[in-house]
């Protein structure tokens, strides 16, 4: 019988920098699924605030008139690659099909790679507030490479080598670059509608206001959203503690729990094939880019 603290021994007898894959796996699909699942959603919504970075997104419409369909498709991208890992047909399909879509516009390596901070960084941060457990010094570097390899992958340069830098070079970015733009608004609000939407309709005044009381100052200055009142956020954020320690006296889980099996994922009930998600720009459709962009600093295929 597994306890509950046996899978984070069995994390710290492995190496974090070569065994990163197997951590990360360990972690995400048995420790922390739902956690993980929240925290990956609050790390992409925090992307919408830097100004670049929203408004592209409202530009291609994927976020504000298929909302649904881009969630499901990011979500199992990234999935696949923590199932499969890096050097398998799946995965390098995954790699290769998000590729494929972020080379079709003018993206910044610098908001590539604090994208890539935003997956790292926001997973720790959640789980210090709301975890049953905080992450290990061999998880937050067992990280780190993780997503230094997808970095690498995605062909974003000067990436961050350690947790410590990821969390700098994120904590920078947003100081210089976090403002107000009407697009990113747009899709801030169509993300809210789609969480709200999981949950019957009566609830959805109820889900939206819990999103915004777990939402920090600086994203709701972003967004010019109204500051949540103390006693929204104290309940929304006490609600989570309870959650953390009911999970804690809880027996482990025996399998892993991969973001494909969420319910909120609702766009391919008779499954799907992984090279098909994803977008596929086409020159003169809404927020398409010209014909033959590339990025200057080319991402590998796979």
């Amino acid at each position: 019988m597994v306890q509950r603290y046996d899978r984070l021994k069995e994390i710290q007898r492995l190496d974090p920098e070569r065994d990163f894959l197997e951590i990360y796996r360990l972690t995400v699909t048995y420790e922390f699924p739902w956690d993980v699942t929240r925290a990956l959603e609050l790390a992409l919504y925090r992307t919408y605030a830097v100004p670049s970075i929203g408004r592209l997104l409202d530009e291609t419409a994927e976020l504000t008139e298929r909302t649904q369909k881009r969630y499901d498709d990011t979500a199992l991208l990234l999935d696949t690659v923590v199932e499969h890992g890096f050097d398998t047909e799946e995965g390098r399909t995954a790699v290769r099909r998000i590729n494929q879509m972020h080379r079709s516009y003018d993206i910044s390596n610098d908001d590539m790679r604090y994208v890539l901070c935003t997956f790292v960084v926001t997973p720790k941060r959640w789980l210090d507030e709301f975890g049953w457990r905080r992450l290990s010094d061999h998880e937050l570097r067992a990280f780190a490479a993780y997503y230094r390899t997808l970095g690498a992958r995605m062909g974003i340069t000067d990436l961050p080598q350690s947790y410590e830098d990821f969390e700098r070079t994120l904590d920078t970015y947003e100081h210089e670059h976090f403002g107000w733009d009407e697009g990113a608004r747009r899709v801030s609000d169509a993300t809210l509608a789609l969480m709200a939407s999981w949950y019957p309709a009566p609830l959805a005044p109820l889900v939206r206001g819990a999103s915004l009381a777990l939402l920090d100052d600086s994203l709701l200055r972003a967004f010019r959203y109204d500051r949540p009142g103390p006693v929204a956020r104290g309940l929304t954020r006490g609600a989570l503690r309870l959650r953390a320690r009911a999970v804690r006296l809880l027996p482990p889980r025996r399998k892993p729990h991969y973001a494909r099996q969420n319910p909120e994922i609702k766009g391919y009930p008779d499954g799907y094939e992984v090279a098909a998600l994803g977008t596929f720009p086409t020159p003169g459709v809404r927020g398409c880019p010209v014909p033959g962009h590339r990025r200057p600093a080319e991402a590998p295929a796979e």
